[in-house]
């Protein structure tokens, strides 16, 4: 057949929509289905399909959404089966219908864009060429935005500046077909090469561009190092100290806030490509011992400050300081509710909590990002959180998922609430910011993003006694009485405050500032004028900003204190090597996607000569968490619902998400499985095991589950007239917003038998329940995708996110330049 897909390709390279249809076809067919087709590769030595592994892909039919053609394919493609062997065995069973899924499609994109390195002032190319049946059209994009006048199968930007530095991706039109290609990274580094040596030069091979430079730092200060290389493809980093790898800095730039003594040492980076290594010069860091001096009462600061500043002079340097704000430190508590058990189900809050986490930490505010919490676990997270608050720290609250308000008091709902619910189910956010006054901060932020309808069945007033302090600022997602809401697609995209607030989160004004222009960029958003607004309560006097410097103050050993109890609430276990009988040795890596969601990892490192397949994975894991069988040991991160690491995790691996660590009680003890197979012994698989304890990581440290700690939290929250054995209330279903933002009625509907095509608004908190309304976007030409609906961007599972201080973060889908249309 000349013309299906190449003869002398390997079956387990193609991609999986093909495999998709193919397996449907193979699974629906009675006679001239897989089972035939086992028979007919039974007989060809070289597969060597036996009736075991026939009775293996039989029991697939017993799992959810179990595919016997996928497992047969599967071995298939173990064992070397191309295209060619899989035509052939197609034809002999007589499926057409098969053969016409290994058809080649209309368009092929043949050259993918390549992630490149460079400096700022030379020429940047990028490349994509495809081939269809129809002249082909090309439009790149930067992120989420088009690139201007950018129709050819090369992007050139010359000269190349830094404001270029992202991820690039190009569009392909054939008719009514089109695909996206890779993703590419532009690193642009702002130096210049000496000599009058240019960057064509250099072949494309790796050329050390920026070097660290020794530092001299106090205990407490930041430790910023920098490195850079060019070439193509884009280099790799690993720093190293007094000769070790520190664990997870493999960015061109290295912070380490608050450094102690101990941190002192000699620094150097690895700079690698998949030919290349390099190393940086290895620099000094000294780290001094703070000393502290009393300056006429107003602040506390060290010595070589006084003196650098006015040579001793301390009218000086008290005239000098008014107009710079300090944060003896910056703290941040995420949650985002989603997955509720009796309420409608939310996509939004996953992606916010992501999305703000990565910024704040670039505020240099400590975070912790918290998934799917639980009354208790919600009520102990808040005690965490509060135990590192002290005397004038900036404290932030964001929560995002379902809520109400009643009588001037926001109530945030776990995810385990009953149907209906009350207050005593929940979190009362005025009884937290009681708490955080109690602990003289200096900054307390709360941005909700949830809905404040009132809840009728919750007759509770609870009468929380806050104190006057001109600190406080509340970001409301919408106004009293009003509902918020959340965008969606096909992928995964923010709600409608985040969309906007991410853009202005790290501008340097005062906090309110920046929420009043995110509330001028809200009102500018045709799909919820009118019924979405953000709404700015403050009491704050000062010109406080997330951008403030931190300066420890008296009590510095107890912020290292606390800090410490921070930290373990983000302590990745140890990547290790397990080394097996037969020879082979595996790479057992980690990852966090947030405070309690951990990625784990397989790769073969080696392989004994004699085997023929060799594969690792992971399995008995503990009930406790949130771990789905089908979703294990995938072959890309988007498989097993990994969406955000994607870009950073190493590839040819198999992956698995473990959410919910919040949860386990004892450490964390699973299986690695390798399973490997022998001609000597006829490919019959051999299994060997090994136990692995990796503790207790991340948000596990803390405990969350316990049910008999301090609880100042359910002390405060709880008032003497909602008693937590009280029966508990919500809205019920005839308390639906309706929105009509095509001036006609539509009726409020389940989240759960929404397509996953359809575009929508949806509520994020309602109380108790949720509207979706379905709203129909196009950005510029329309193009269609299998399923006959308009499509314009690339999918949330296809974009990298990189959370690297010097790139650029991308949005999740391109919806700020979508337009509504009717439907």
């Amino acid at each position: 057949m000349s013309d299906t897909l190449d003869r002398s390709t390997k079956i387990n390279l193609l991609k999986e929509p093909v495999v998709k249809r193919l397996c449907e076809v193979l699974d629906k067919s009675s006679n001239k289905g897989w089972r035939k087709l086992g028979e007919i590769v039974g007989n060809d030595r070289r597969l060597k399909v036996s009736s075991d592994d026939m009775e293996m892909c039989s029991l697939k039919v017993l799992e959810l959404e179990g595919s016997p053609s996928r497992m047969l394919l599967r071995l298939m493609g173990e064992r070397g089966c191309t295209m060619g062997h899989l035509v052939d065995h197609l034809q002999t069973l007589g499926n057409s219908e098969a053969l016409q899924c290994l058809k080649p499609t209309a368009l092929q994109i043949l050259i993918q864009p390549q992630s490149v390195a460079l400096m700022s002032g030379h020429n940047l190319r990028l490349s994509c060429n495809a081939v269809g049946k129809s002249p082909v059209q090309y439009q790149w994009f930067k992120g989420k935005d088009e690139v201007p006048n950018c129709f050819s199968p090369d992007l050139v930007i010359s000269p190349v500046q830094l404001k270029d530095a992202g991820f690039y991706i190009c569009r392909v039109n054939c008719g009514d077909t089109f695909e996206f290609s890779q993703w590419a990274q532009v690193d642009v580094l702002n130096v210049t090469l000496c000599c009058g040596q240019s960057y064509q030069s250099l072949g494309g091979r790796l050329k050390l561009a920026i070097q660290p430079q020794p530092q001299r730092l106090h205990v407490g200060d930041n430790l910023q190092l920098e490195c850079g290389a060019v070439g193509r493809p884009i280099p790799r980093y690993q720093w190293h100290r007094n000769g070790v790898p520190i664990p997870n800095a493999s960015k061109r730039r290295l912070l380490i806030q608050h450094v102690m003594q101990d941190q002192h040492g000699r620094y150097r980076c690895e700079i690698s490509s998949s030919t290349e290594r390099m190393w940086t010069n290895e620099i000094d860091v000294v780290i001094a011992p703070r000393i502290s001096v009393q300056i006429s009462g107003a602040m506390e600061c060290s010595e070589d400050d006084v003196y650098a500043i006015g040579g001793g002079s301390n009218d000086f340097f008290l005239n000098s300081l008014p107009e710079q704000l300090y944060a003896t430190d910056k703290v941040a508590l995420l949650i985002g509710n989603l997955s509720y058990q009796n309420h409608p189900q939310l996509k939004a809050p996953m992606v916010d909590v992501y999305d703000l986490t990565n910024l704040l930490r670039q505020l240099n505010f400590q975070v912790v990002s918290l998934l799917d919490l639980t009354e208790s676990e919600m009520r102990n997270a808040v005690d965490e959180f509060l135990l590192l608050l002290h005397k004038g720290v900036y404290g932030l609250l964001y929560y995002a998922g379902h809520g109400y308000e009643n009588y001037g008091n926001s109530f945030m709902v776990p995810v385990d609430v009953p149907n209906p619910y009350r207050s005593a189910n929940c979190l009362c956010v005025q009884s937290i910011l009681k708490l955080m006054q109690e602990k003289e901060t200096g900054l307390n932020v709360f941005l909700l993003d949830m809905c404040r309808k009132r809840n009728i069945h919750d007759d509770s007033t609870p009468n929380v006694v806050l104190r006057v302090t001109a600190n406080i600022v509340f970001g409301y997602a919408t106004c009293q009485d009003a509902e918020a809401f959340e965008l969606s697609s096909s992928g995964f995209t923010n709600g409608v405050f985040v969309k906007f607030l991410k853009k202005r989160l790290l501008d340097d004004e005062k906090i309110t500032v920046v929420l009043d222009r995110v509330a001028e960029d809200m009102g500018q958003f045709d799909a919820t004028k009118g019924k979405q607004a953000l709404e700015i309560r403050s009491s704050l006097s000062e010109r406080r900003a997330l951008t403030d410097p931190i300066l420890p103050g008296d009590s510095a050993d107890l912020a290292h204190t606390l800090s410490r109890q921070w930290a373990k609430a983000h302590e990745l276990p140890e990547s290790m090597c397990l080394n097996f009988d037969c020879g082979a040795q595996i790479k057992l890596g980690f990852a966090a996607e947030f405070s309690n969601v951990l990625v784990i990892y397989t790769h073969i490192v080696k392989k004994p000569e004699d085997m023929s397949f060799c594969q690792a994975h992971v399995t008995d894991f503990s009930q406790e968490l949130d771990v789905d069988p089908k979703e294990m040991n995938r072959e890309t991160p988007e498989e097993t619902g990994i969406y955000f690491l994607s870009s950073s995790l190493p590839q040819h691996c198999l992956y698995t998400r473990v959410s919910s660590l919040q949860k386990l009680r004892e450490e964390l003890v699973f299986t690695v499985c390798l399973q490997g197979t022998f001609p000597a012994m006829d490919d019959d698989p051999v299994h060997w095991t090994q136990s692995i304890n990796i503790g207790k990581p991340l948000i596990a440290r803390l405990d969350l589950h316990r049910a008999g700690r301090r609880n100042s939290c359910l002390q405060t929250c709880l008032m003497p007239h909602s008693p937590c054995h009280s029966p508990c209330h919500s809205p019920g279903p005839e308390h639906h917003l309706h929105l009509n933002l095509h001036h006609g009625s539509h009726q409020a509907q389940d989240y759960s038998r929404l397509s996953p095509q359809q575009h929508y608004v949806g509520a994020v908190g309602g109380c108790g329940d949720s509207f979706y309304e379905n709203i129909g976007y196009s950005h510029c030409e329309p193009v269609y995708d299998s399923a006959a609906r308009l499509s314009t961007s690339p999918g949330r599972h296809s974009i990298p996110i990189e959370a690297s201080d010097d790139i650029n973060e991308l949005q999740t889908v391109f919806i700020n330049s979508l337009q509504l249309q009717q439907q």
